[in-house]
């Protein structure tokens, strides 16, 4: 007894302590965002440094302060692309910026549109007579994309850049299915709609090859043609048509660099700072090591706020997956955004532009979406809408508002259609000895039964509830973009477009990006050029997450060290497991409806639902939950 009494006063110590430790951890957050008070900006004599630690987005997702705590993981940063643009393009004619840097040593990608702008902003720079330059130790596809605007592109010893051309493969689960009895009813409307082939296919169908073969061709050659402009002497092909010869020829992949034109200066981080220093100047160092003269981007967006005179042109970012309710920024909850436009309302905005970046989602909430934009129409402003990487499916549902659309030639677009999947699991529970039967006073009874079967009559329903939502999503399409209805049937059936093709089809009607799409909005209102501004309709900002964001976002460099070739394959790695757990929450998860691109390409920094740390701990909360 004496024993087990200590033992017992062991366990109560430990769990007092514990408390206590969580405590001191509430109050001292508590504390911290209370009396956390940002230092005034300044702005300093030297470089402009972009440090690109992470990826380029639309609209940056708030910092889980669990995952922050409790993730071995920081979180991947996300950088917003107009705050990066407007400090880039500021440089331009700031006479206290002598030269940009963007350090892309931590770089992990962006889409093709989101780099094409950011690659016009450096060259408004270098046509203002100021260098960018650029270091990494790797360059991938979006890497050399990106690096290919600056006057001089450095490469780390250690490291090498190469260009893979889009594309990989896909998960397709119909073994896997089929090994488990699980029966997935699949109701979908369109020959391209490959959204759901994974489930009952285990290879991508003809159709699916044709439609994704030309979206990558045209992606490619557009990548290719952006490179060969901003670098024409680089040998891009002879690195493509024999990377690893090129590396042996050269002594390594860096020299191989050197050689194809793709990078012109290997050196290391200290080299390339010295560089810099003897271009913009030095300045002192916490280390003693010497470091060029700097202000980081985001420290010059504090000290030049955006000018707010003159009449209100409304701009409203659709970004990510579209879901129904609320949600935070970086993912589309059609009752926040609602929310947000319903309360502009009020604003009196001359003209509203719609920020489309989002493979869609389910149909209920973009058309929620949808209806709070009409509302801004019915008061006869211009409806503008900017397409960004992705418009597709829900995206493009949304898009329909628009007065006239904005797009990229790299944006992706169309996959006008809709599809719901639906699992069932009698054949499971018959191998394990479990059948499932019951009185029925309707063939609608207890169906959807996902244990018992679906029932013929449930079938025919849902794939009616899915013609008739297909059958509007295309009238929608047709009356406003002004196509017949008759020729719907050619752009549609879910395939997927690039923007140029987009355009010739009558999907798009114009190339720009979205400051393009903000001043047509304002002509189109009746604005003169001076007499108005973009007010970016957001959600209040809630402190607590400002303050774990700041804290997430700090100066420190992430643990992993630079993003090398091997870093950036295990990030695609991860993102793909995301991809995975999708695809998993789709078929285990509640079924819905949904207008949404699967076959687009996946973020790379897309994360299993509900914020989990794995991918088996999803699996395994799936199907135990």
């Amino acid at each position: 007894m004496a024993f087990a009494r200590k033992v017992w006063k062991l366990l109560v110590a430990i769990k007092d302590g514990l408390v206590l430790l969580f405590m001191l951890i509430f109050f001292g957050a508590l504390y911290a965002v209370l009396s956390y008070r940002p230092l005034p900006a300044t702005v300093n004599e030297g470089a402009l440094l972009v440090k690109l630690d992470g990826v380029v987005v639309e609209e940056p997702a708030p910092v889980d302060p669990l995952a922050l705590f409790f993730s071995s993981r920081a979180p991947i940063r996300e950088h917003r692309l107009r705050d990066v643009v407007r400090a880039i393009e500021g440089a331009a004619t700031d006479d206290r910026i002598d030269a940009v840097v963007i350090d892309m040593g931590y770089f992990l990608g962006a889409g093709q549109s989101t780099i094409s702008r950011i690659g016009e902003a450096m060259d408004k720079v270098r046509a203002a007579k100021k260098p960018v330059l650029t270091h990494a130790l790797f360059y991938a596809d979006d890497g050399v994309q990106l690096a290919s605007h600056a006057s001089e592109i450095w490469v780390d010893p250690m490291g090498g850049a190469i260009a893979a051309g889009p594309g990989g493969s896909q998960l397709y689960y119909k073994g896997l299915i089929d090994r488990l009895a699980v029966s997935a009813h699949v109701y979908r409307v369109g020959t391209y709609k490959n959204a759901v082939e994974p489930y009952l296919l285990s290879e991508p169908s003809p159709a699916s090859r044709e439609a994704t073969q030309a979206l990558y061709s045209a992606l490619w050659e557009n990548w290719r043609d952006e490179v060969a402009k901003a670098r024409p002497k680089a040998k891009v092909d002879a690195l493509i048509g024999d990377a690893a010869g090129m590396v042996r020829a050269n002594g390594g992949m860096a020299e191989a660099a050197l050689a194809s034109g793709l990078v012109d200066h290997i050196g290391t981080r200290e080299q390339f700072a010295d560089h810099v220093a003897e271009i913009v100047g030095e300045e002192d160092t916490d280390d003693g090591l010497p470091f060029y003269a700097n202000t980081e981007y985001e420290s010059w967006l504090e000290a030049e706020p955006m000018k707010h005179e003159g009449d209100a042109v409304g701009v409203i970012t659709v970004s990510g997956a579209i879901t129904d309710g609320e949600s935070g920024s970086g993912s589309a909850g059609a009752d926040t955004i609602a929310n947000v436009l319903d309360k502009a309302l009020n604003d009196d905005l001359a003209a509203l532009v719609v920020r489309v970046d989002s493979p869609g989602g389910t149909v209920t909430g973009a058309d929620r979406i949808r209806q709070a934009i009409l509302r801004h129409k019915e008061r006869g402003i211009p409806i503008i809408v900017s397409m960004g990487d992705l418009a597709a499916s829900g995206g493009y549902w949304i898009s329909t508002t628009g007065d006239t659309i904005f797009a990229e030639p790299d944006t992706i677009t169309g996959s006008i259609g809709i599809f719901l999947v639906l699992p069932s699991f009698e054949g499971t529970l018959q191998k394990v000895g479990v059948n499932a039967a019951g009185y029925q006073t309707t063939p609608l009874s207890g169906q959807p039964d996902i244990l018992g079967g679906v029932s013929p009559e449930m079938d025919a329903l849902l794939q009616a509830q899915v013609d008739t939502g297909y059958e509007r999503f295309t009238k929608l399409v047709s009356e406003s973009r002004d196509i017949p209805l008759s020729k719907m049937e050619t752009i549609a059936e879910g395939r997927v477009w690039d923007g140029g093709t987009a355009r010739q089809l009558g999907l798009v009607d114009r190339f720009g990006n979205l400051d393009d799409a903000i001043a047509f909005a304002a002509k189109q209102a009746g604005l003169a050029d001076g007499d108005w501004h973009a007010e970016y309709l957001e959600p209040e900002p809630d402190p607590l997450t400002e303050f774990f964001n700041s804290w997430a976002h700090s100066d420190a460099e992430p643990d992993a060290g630079e993003a090398d070739m091997l870093g950036l394959i295990a990030a695609r790695r991860d993102a793909t497991a995301g991809r995975m757990a999708s695809d998993l929450d789709r078929l285990l998860g509640r079924p819905r409806i949904e207008a949404r691109c699967l076959e687009c390409p996946v973020p790379m920094n897309a994360r299993a639902p509900k914020g989990s740390e794995s991918l088996w701990q999803t699996v395994a909360a799936r199907l135990f939950d």
